[in-house]
């Protein structure tokens, strides 16, 4: 962390200083005493289940220099040498503090959202630019007002390009990142129906998705992937746009597609000039070839040549549980237990539609936030596993009759309330050569079933 001063911090969150202690040198922001070290930045947030206010003299006994609250729950006599500021909201002071430390770097940043394909995306752009520049990634899923500053204030001037996810469920959550993270790129992977129920259109989507360009300039560049239906309608105003996709008619479009179980390939084409080079991409999917032509698109606004891009996808690091595939002795499993949209369910299950298999076998849970939409949602998802080979589907959660519905077929179907007993029906009826996938909802847990059978 570039270090900024006391003065900096009580300016930045307009505070008012409770307790002027002699400890006034930090070196990070925490707002988790479990994970507080000494000399820490600690900002006391309020939320549904844990009141950080609440936190405040275990934090200053653990080193904490800095203590940022919003509430006075703690005895002054307990509080020692530590700086107390007090403020009206601690969300609102997080969220200033990193944008005031944002300004301070001299870093270009590459704001990443759309409906599927983030944080794919995010670690395919990463890479792109990793031969000739520093880059840092939003860690894991830290892409909303919590999590976006915390990455942020990761930050120093070693830096070159940092790629922040921005993630939203609501109008202006995105406004607010964007004006945090102001990004010199953005990019739009797609609009999908992930958060229709609180915003009740893809319209609004695309329009909430859209505040990522909030405060561009005609200095400002937004990518987005063309092959959207909404977003292949998207027009050069205040800033440009570049489209990518399949189709010659955008600015970058791919040609020799090659899908394999492990990897896509293909050439580049921009502005109708064809690269020899090969791209290859070391995840699966044909989504994925154009999730890394948005990646190429940065690296060329970015004055990266296409030798380099190609050289920097070598330096790949994917976030887990995104289209894993793990090897076992009998069987192969295909881990992609991070997220589910009906999207990025039809996506999980063209990679395996592309792998060959005796058996193969779909694990689906349930998809959130799609409101009115939920049940044809799930019901399009089984059809597709239907139409793409699956041999036998089990659902677990919510939505059984959705999927049994879909699938069409209750001799080659099976539904479980939990996991727990999923996993034993599993073992037992795995065999060889058997390819299984596992696709839902990060708070369904997937990945506790993967870890039991690989």
């Amino acid at each position: 962390m570039k270090q900024i001063t006391l003065r900096e911090i009580i300016d930045a969150i307009d505070g008012e200083v409770y307790n002027s202690g002699s400890k006034v040198i930090f070196n990070d922001i925490c707002i988790d005493t479990r994970k507080l070290q000494q000399g820490n930045i600690y900002i006391a947030i309020k939320g549904e289940v844990f009141n950080g206010n609440e936190f405040v003299v275990e934090a200053v006994q653990k080193g904490a220099s800095i203590c940022i609250v919003e509430e006075l729950a703690f005895d002054i006599k307990d509080i020692g040498n530590a700086t107390i500021i007090l403020v009206k909201d601690t969300k609102k002071a997080l969220r200033d503090l990193a944008k005031y430390y944002r300004a301070k770097l001299d870093i270009k940043v590459i704001g990443v959202t759309g409906s599927t394909g983030k944080t794919t995306t995010k670690d395919l752009i990463a890479s792109a630019l990793s031969n000739k520049y520093k880059v840092f990634k939003t860690q894991g899923n830290f892409n909303n007002e919590i999590g976006l500053p915390l990455m942020i204030f990761n930050l120093d001037d070693s830096y070159d390009v940092a790629v922040l996810e921005m993630g939203m469920s609501n109008f202006n959550e995105i406004h607010r990142l964007a004006d945090i993270a102001r990004p010199d790129l953005a990019v739009i992977t797609n609009i999908g129906i992930s958060h229709i129920e609180n915003l009740g259109s893809r319209e609004n989507i695309l329009k909430a998705k859209m505040e990522i360009v909030d405060f561009f300039t005609e200095k400002n560049i937004l990518i987005v992937n063309g092959e959207d239906d909404l977003l292949s309608t998207l027009e050069n105003g205040a800033y440009k746009i570049i489209k990518a996709g399949f189709n010659k008619v955008f600015e970058y479009h791919s040609e020799n597609i090659s899908l394999f179980e492990d990897r896509v390939e293909y050439n580049v084409v921009e502005g109708g000039q064809y690269f020899d080079n090969k791209i290859q991409i070391k995840i699966p999917g044909k989504h994925n070839v154009l999730n890394s032509l948005l990646a190429v698109a940065c690296g060329r606004a970015l004055g990266l040549d296409m030798d380099t891009i190609a050289e920097g996808f070598g330096n790949l690091e994917a976030t887990s549980m995104r289209l894993d595939i793990i090897k076992c002795e009998d069987y192969t499993i295909i881990n992609d237990c991070y997220n589910a949209s009906p999207d990025s369910m039809k996506a999980a299950l063209d990679v395996q539609a592309n792998m060959k298999a005796v058996r193969k076998i779909a694990v689906l849970g349930t998809m959130r936030e799609l409101g009115t939409e939920a049940f044809n949602a799930h019901k399009e998802v089984a059809e597709y596993a239907k139409a793409k080979g699956v041999h036998l589907l089990i659902s677990i959660g919510e939505y059984e009759e959705a999927y049994r519905r879909g699938f069409n077929c209750d001799s080659n179907f099976v539904h479980f309330e939990n996991t727990k007993a999923a996993t034993e029906y599993i073992k037992s009826i795995l065999s060889n050569g058997d390819l299984i996938l596992f696709k839902a909802s990060r708070a369904m847990k997937f990945e506790t079933i993967v870890n039991e059978i690989k």
